[in-house]
């Protein structure tokens, strides 16, 4: 043989043995999704409880939606997961915590009846306290995930850190945790006995064990907390999806949620330059946040390649699930009949809107409250809903709701005069603008504000972060930089106030552990003192003690207390007209 005709042999053979080499690589493609549902907030059924009308989300339509979606790919290739604060929210979730707490809970018949294969812990199913989340995850017919959640009494895991699945051969791992700040939302009777460690530090530690020891192919991580800044190195987040994408070697995908603001992103980690999902559905099951994956696997049934594509799916255009609904038709006709109690009546319509612009009836009645309850001299407190109204008439369960939101425990703190007044400073900083004319905005808008946003989305607040206070008397100037536009003029009875004397103070649960930031930041409290500062907690959650002012009362006028206001009045009444526009269209 010539070396021509070696040379043309040999190529030859080369290309029949690369080719048939590819031809093995992928012996085999498989194809299945993770849906996950975040922040359902108790919105179970397509009926909005609280103000009585057809609700836009629900887990009765993401039933539909799954089910339609494991009828075209086959059951086992659709796997479904809940990432956390799906205990509060609407009264479908509040009786079975609180009314009738005999029947199995209610969400976790639902979720079994729809085949979830693993949930989360969010905060504010924390909140519900430990005789609730307790009996619900014990009725979960699958494990409620949280690897950074430790008994403080031994330092074991209190939950499950992650569950494995397979399908067709591919080894799939699901990792589950939550916000590791609990402690800064909820009084520690909420949570006794727990700790709760940094989920990014969490995930570095356990993401190669569980390749090792769940053999995985695909890793997934569900967290409660929302997406958050993005390269940063701190510690202990909040929000923390990206971070987790970033500094997590090994992860295939990051659903998130807490913060309520949808992501469908990739993010490139710093380590393998490999691109990670990171995607958060929002909230009250509107939409679901759904990962495709297509994997090539090899003869020996080794993954050799990988696809996944994310989507958020919105769900409202989805029928609800007739034969879901059939079977919980006795808990919706319970729940109903709860919330149609009439416990009172009232006098004067109650709106949240003139809450961003002044006293008014819809705070300074919590106030009024508040200040009864406790005895304190002063009370802060905020509109916990963005935009609710109670109208004039019969009020019922389900309005107590709108008045109320959270199940917040009553506090206790005491405060000197000085770190009112920055506790104060820091809430109108965060809440207004420093105008420079009358023409100026007045609310504090994002810089952003003429994207498409959900009009709460408009504002660099929070409504439940602004704080308003009854019990002294002072003014807000519109036209000073933040720290310096509260002038506080006396007590409410015409006394003087003084920077340096110690007050009693009442506040909500939430706020009390530091949410928000008022008192740590504006107050300059540090949060591990701020337990020290508490002299008297309430063994009832605020809503109850509303419940009971308006049933003892049969009838209530709720009046703005009018002991606050914003200068100078003629440029805030013309930026209110504008900025109400803007915030409320």
């Amino acid at each position: 043989m010539n070396t021509k005709r070696l040379t043309t042999w040999v190529i030859l053979c080369s290309l029949f043995w690369t080719g048939n080499a590819l031809a093995q690589k992928v012996a085999k493609t498989i194809k299945f999704s993770i849906v996950e549902t975040s922040d359902v907030h108790g919105n179970y059924f397509p009926y909005d409880f609280i103000n009585g009308k057809p609700g836009e989300g629900s887990l009765s339509r993401v039933s539909t939606y799954v089910k339609q979606l494991r009828k075209e790919r086959g059951n086992h290739r659709v796997l479904l997961v809940d990432n956390g604060d799906i205990l509060q929210g609407q009264p479908s979730a509040y009786y079975y915590n609180y009314v009738d707490t005999a029947s199995s809970h209610l969400c976790a018949r639902m979720l079994n009846d729809m085949g979830y294969l693993c949930a989360t812990l969010g905060n504010h199913d924390v909140e519900t306290g430990h005789a609730v989340y307790d009996k619900w995850m014990d009725e979960c017919g699958f494990a409620v995930l949280g690897a950074n959640v430790y008994k403080r009494s031994d330092q074991r895991p209190y939950l499950t850190a992650y569950v494995q699945e397979e399908v067709d051969g591919v080894r799939i791992a699901v990792l589950g945790m939550i916000t590791p700040t609990i402690p800064q939302w909820l009084p520690e009777h909420l949570w006794s006995n727990l700790d709760f460690k940094d989920a990014t530090e969490t995930a570095k530690r356990l993401v190669p064990k569980i390749r090792r020891a769940a053999k995985a192919d695909v890793i997934a991580v569900v967290v409660h907390s929302g997406v958050g800044p993005e390269h940063s190195k701190s510690r202990m987040l909040d929000h923390c999806a990206y971070q987790i994408a970033e500094q997590v070697p090994d992860i295939d995908v990051v659903f998130c949620g807490h913060d309520h603001r949808e992501a469908n992103r990739e993010i490139l980690n710093d380590s393998t330059q490999q691109k990670v999902l990171v995607l958060n559905p929002g909230a009250n099951a509107k939409r679901v946040a759904q990962a495709d994956f297509m994997l090539g696997l090899d003869s020996n049934g080794k993954v050799v390649k990988k696809q996944i594509t994310g989507q958020l799916v919105d769900i409202r255009n989805q029928e609800p699930d007739q034969d879901f609904l059939k079977r919980f038709q006795k808990d919706f006709e319970a729940i109903k009949e709860f919330t149609a109690q009439v416990i009172g009546y009232n006098k004067a319509a109650l709106d949240t809107r003139p809450a961003f612009f002044g006293s008014s009836p819809f705070v300074d009645y919590i106030h009024q409250i508040q200040l009864a309850v406790t005895g304190a001299d002063i009370s802060f407190a905020a509109p916990l809903s963005f935009d609710a109204a109670i109208p004039i008439g019969p009020i019922r369960m389900s309005d107590l709701f709108n008045l109320y939101k959270y199940e917040n425990q009553l506090l206790v703190l005491s405060l000197t005069g000085l770190e009112i007044k920055h506790y104060l400073e820091e809430s109108y900083g965060i809440w207004t603008n420093q105008m420079y004319n009358s023409s100026d905005h007045f609310l504090l808008f994002r810089p952003d504000l003429e994207k498409t946003l959900e009009p709460w989305q408009r504002l660099q607040f929070s409504s439940y972060n602004f704080d308003s206070a009854a019990g002294i008397n002072y003014t807000v100037d519109v036209r000073k930089p933040k720290g310096e536009k509260v002038s506080i003029l006396s007590m409410a009875d015409g006394t003087p106030f003084d920077l340096t004397k110690k007050y009693r103070v009442a506040v909500n649960s939430y706020r009390a552990n530091g949410g928000g930031g008022l008192l740590t930041k504006g107050a300059g409290i540090p949060l591990d003192k701020l337990r020290t500062r508490v002299l008297w907690t309430s063994d009832r959650e605020m809503r109850e003690y509303l419940r009971r002012d308006i049933s003892r009362q049969s009838e209530i006028n709720p009046q703005s207390l009018n002991n606050w206001r914003f200068i100078p009045t003629d440029w805030v009444k013309q930026a209110e007209i504008r900025d109400a526009e803007i915030l409320f269209k």
